[in-house]
């Protein structure tokens, strides 16, 4: 009998496997949510047909007028030029945090002012901003299409594209890293490591490599998903390696020159997670922080070379979430898919570098989304329930608050999250209690992608549609 039954749900198995490789042949998409306890189905060339159709339509509508110039006066004033902003993966120090001007934090019953709404191609990268140009990166059909928008408008201004396509039954189709803007310049990563540096005005590009192909490195099961970061004259990426935490000879983690794509260093042999590098500064010493498959390191920014390690692994290398800086030596780690939480204190005995644990639970699982700091209190999503989190003792303040493996920024004492139901929420910062303020629905389908804040305007995005809210005073 039980034979029989394993032969049953083997047969089972195999037949759903089979429909599930038909459906993608005809386009059809099978998508999850964080949990996997919803299903919706998807129609990749109803959705493409339809980004089609927008982009066309706006090639023909006449641009917007330019703003109505101001009259004469006997000095022509200076034009000022606004500095570039949210230009990083989660802005600023890729922190998370949006401190450049107040936010409305009294949203009307409908909403946010919207500013713009309209379709765009497939992928889970977020927004940046430079130039009064929003920049992210689309999966359209067969090829992935760096992009940039006018940020007030929300109307393409250039698209640069190339042959590249990847997809995952759980994951879906795209690619996962936000491009970064730097000094007139953007870098993207693609789905399939194709790191391209391209001129922010035109989209024109001035090199590019395919940083597997480059560092003899195989694709991750959930592809690139690590933003290319920018250091002086250095962009660092990281192709991953094939494990075995040795610091010689790898190639795990890259640095090269961001205005040639000549090779600088190159160190590690770990296996890629899904994080981001960040550059901090811990126990007086500038340096990179980075979560792989296996652990957490701290590298020497010149060359890479290990400054100290603690093991940090996770079920099929799922780290996906930010370090948190806490302070000068200490800085905090989650991972849903590994052992929960742990606040590291990195500490300097004469050239040596050690990382010891200070506390170490389970209380505080990020999974697809990062943490943020305000105050001294942590403010993340442990699973899909938000909770407040005291860094420095590993006790929770408080949890409420289901919005799903949703995202949040932290704004002026506020949290901006966008529910994985494509909501937007502003929830006060404060460890007393949850304090929800304002809800409402901003964007269709699954939204895994994290908003951005630029100049007042909040930018959201999934793998369907794109919007532009007024959220600033």
């Amino acid at each position: 009998m039980l034979r029989r039954r394993t032969v049953l749900g083997i047969s089972v198995l195999c037949s759903l496997v089979g429909i599930v490789l038909v459906l993608h042949i005809y386009g059809i998409r099978i998508d999850w949510n964080g949990n996997m306890s919803h299903v919706t189905i998807k129609n990749l060339a109803s959705d493409n047909a339809r980004l089609e159709q927008s982009r066309a339509a706006q090639k023909t509508e006449p641009p917007p007028p330019p703003p109505v110039a101001a009259a004469p006066v006997e000095k022509a004033p200076v034009k000022l030029v606004k500095a570039a902003y949210w230009t990083d993966f989660r802005g600023p120090n890729r922190a998370g945090e949006y401190s450049e001007s107040p936010i409305n934090a009294e949203w009307p019953a409908e909403g946010l002012p919207r500013l713009w709404k309209q379709p765009i191609g497939g992928g889970y990268a977020s927004f940046t901003v430079g130039e009064g140009r929003a920049y992210t990166i689309e999966q359209r059909r067969d090829k992935e299409a760096v992009t940039a928008y006018d940020i007030e408008t929300g109307r393409e201004l250039w698209a640069f594209s190339y042959p590249a396509s990847f997809d995952e039954v759980l994951g879906g189709p795209g690619p996962r890293a936000t491009p970064v803007y730097h000094d007139g310049l953007v870098y993207s990563l693609g789905a399939m490591g194709d790191l391209y540096c391209l001129a922010a005005a035109t989209g024109k590009p001035k090199w590019s490599k395919n940083i597997l192909a480059d560092n003899d490195a195989k694709n991750i099961h959930w592809a690139m998903a690590g933003a290319p970061l920018i250091v002086g004259d250095m962009v660092i990426v990281t192709p991953g390696g094939l494990g075995g935490n040795s610091s010689v000879g790898g190639k795990s983690i890259v640095a090269y020159n961001r205005l040639t794509g000549a090779p600088l260093w190159k160190a590690l042999n770990d296996r890629a997670a899904y994080t981001s590098p960040i550059l901090a500064t811990l126990a007086g010493e500038r340096q990179i922080v980075w979560i792989s498959g296996e652990r957490a390191v701290g590298l020497g920014v010149e060359d890479g070379k290990l400054l100290w390690e603690y093991p940090w692994p996770a079920q099929m290398d799922m780290n996906c979430s930010q370090p948190v800086v806490i302070d000068d030596s200490d800085v905090l780690l989650s991972s849903a898919q590994g052992p929960g939480a742990a606040l590291l204190k990195i500490a300097k005995d004469g050239d040596a570098f050690t990382a010891q644990p200070v506390w170490k639970n389970n209380r505080l699982k990020n999974k697809f989304n990062s943490s943020v700091l305000y105050q001294g209190y942590i403010y993340g999503f442990d699973e899909a329930i938000l909770e407040c989190f005291d860094p420095k003792t590993g006790d929770v303040k408080w949890k409420g608050g289901r919005y799903g493996y949703g995202q949040l920024l932290l704004a002026g004492g506020y949290l901006v999250i966008t529910t994985e139901q494509g909501e937007l929420v502003l929830v006060r910062a404060t460890p007393e209690n949850h304090q929800e303020l304002a809800r409402f629905q901003a964007i269709q389908g699954k939204t895994w992608n994290i908003p951005a804040i630029d100049n007042g305007l909040l930018l959201v995005r999934n793998t369907e549609e794109m919007a532009c809210f007024r959220i600033g005073r």
